[in-house]
């Protein structure tokens, strides 16, 4: 995976004003719920896939959806670290599989002593193509990894990957209710999407 550097100081007034008052927090942005819509990776909401053909079925629903909402552009692959301080320092190489990638921010998660908790988000900018982010996916669905974010590089939509799926928030209800209705197989039967 290639990636280029991005300017995380623009990166942040980008985000401030396309989702104000939204934390960046991966598992937050369901927070967004007029905007957001739950899709989840394998038949009847099974979680963890244990063969190669669930692989694939995982794979191949998240490169759907993200062809979909790419247009073919670049993207924006965001991980984190975490850490007891907000020294970010060494949370990169927490995330192997993203070591170009650039610091962007730190959210402190836990405030109470002794368990002081911080999130490091890095990112990169990365060409879009089906597959390109297969090995990272598949380390998501094991959930080797945790707290991804995919994004186009302005920000437009959030794609949060995690074991079991992938929480998608679009820029209006209508562009979330037009990709729900494109997967509606893929949905939760639960009331509230989850």
């Amino acid at each position: 995976m290639t990636s280029a550097t991005v300017d995380t100081a623009a990166l942040t007034e980008l985000w401030d004003r396309r989702w104000p008052g939204q934390s960046k927090l991966p598992y937050e942005l369901r927070d967004a719920r007029d905007r957001w819509v739950r899709f989840h990776a394998l038949p009847e909401s099974k979680r963890y896939p244990e063969r190669e053909s669930e692989y694939a079925t995982v794979l191949r629903r998240h490169n759907t959806v993200l062809t979909e909402l790419a247009d073919g552009g670049d993207l924006l692959l965001m991980t984190s670290g975490y850490s007891d301080g907000p020294e970010q320092a060494g949370a990169a190489a927490m995330v192997p599989a993203h070591r170009d990638a650039a610091y962007w921010t730190t959210i402190c998660i836990d405030d109470q002593p002794p368990f002081e908790s911080y999130l490091h988000l890095f990112v990169s900018r990365i060409p879009w193509s089906p597959g390109a982010l297969d090995p990272l996916l598949r380390q998501v669905a094991d959930w080797a990894i945790a707290n991804v974010v995919v994004a186009d590089v302005d920000l437009r939509w959030l794609y949060h990957p995690y074991d079991g799926g992938m929480d998608v928030i679009l820029g209006s209800s209508c562009a979330r209710d037009e990709l729900r209705e494109r997967h509606r197989d893929w949905l939760s039967q639960r009331s509230d999407g989850m």
